[in-house]
């Protein structure tokens, strides 16, 4: 699929705010999905230069894992607060493609439509690629809410007068986090989805295991770095 209008070579403010108004216009914040089937989650770990993105596929019935796949890319893009998309945004696509099986969802770590231009890393690829996407965040990005004291409570997040998405109490010791529609997906079915996803942890299971995943592949992969600089290393040879 060309996603090259999504993530643009150009890096000038100007053109990277033309895209985001153009996701923000075309996301849909409604069920726009059939029968949950399959779940799947992406996350990234970075290692020096590189992205390395981890996406798994799940049985949303059982949150069984069926399918992971990652992705290795260099770091394209500088770190700037609410233009995350086109830093992170090419390696979880890539990922996506990788699978044999394409979900029916996608939970993102990264902003929905809780963004100051609703076009948040979710958002934005959802749009992309076509795909309904729930953004998940442990931290608020725009926009005001009441924490709730009870787990498995939520309350609206609000910006603009507009509610933008919830503050989920997901466990007994932890900050509340984030959910919020990416694309395709209704203010409501984005939050009974993750709470359905939720098994004992801050993040929903899915969210989880795809956090522990990009990692695992960033170890094996600085352990691959270390073995290759011991082999081409001839400093001991006399």
């Amino acid at each position: 699929m060309q996603t090259s209008e999504f993530f643009p070579e150009s890096s000038s403010r100007e053109d990277l705010l033309k895209v985001q108004h153009m996701v923000a216009r075309r996301a849909i914040i409604r069920d726009d999905f059939k029968d949950i089937r399959f779940i799947a989650a992406a996350d990234q770990a970075f290692l020096d230069d590189r992205i390395i993105s981890g996406i798994l596929i799940m049985d949303f019935g059982s949150l069984e894992v069926r399918e992971r796949a990652f992705s290795i890319q260099p770091v394209g893009f500088p770190y700037i607060s609410t233009f995350l998309s086109f830093r992170e945004g090419p390696g979880d696509s890539e990922c996506l493609w990788k699978l044999k099986t394409i979900p029916d969802l996608l939970l993102i770590d990264g902003a929905g439509i809780n963004h100051p231009r609703g076009s948040g890393l979710a958002t934005h690829i959802g749009v992309a690629l076509d795909v309904p996407t729930i953004g998940i965040t442990k931290r608020i990005l725009c926009g005001e809410g009441t924490q709730t004291s009870n787990v498995g409570e939520a309350s609206p997040l609000v910006y603009n007068d507009k509610t933008v998405g919830w503050l989920l109490k997901s466990g007994k010791k932890c900050k509340p986090i984030i959910v919020a529609p990416g694309h395709k997906v209704s203010l409501e079915s984005s939050l009974s989805i993750v709470k359905t996803c939720l098994r004992g942890h801050k993040l929903p299971e899915p969210a989880r295991l795809a956090h522990e995943y990009a990692n695992m592949c960033k170890r094996e992969q600085r352990i691959k770095s270390l073995e290759n600089s011991f082999e081409n290393d001839n400093s001991f040879i006399s």
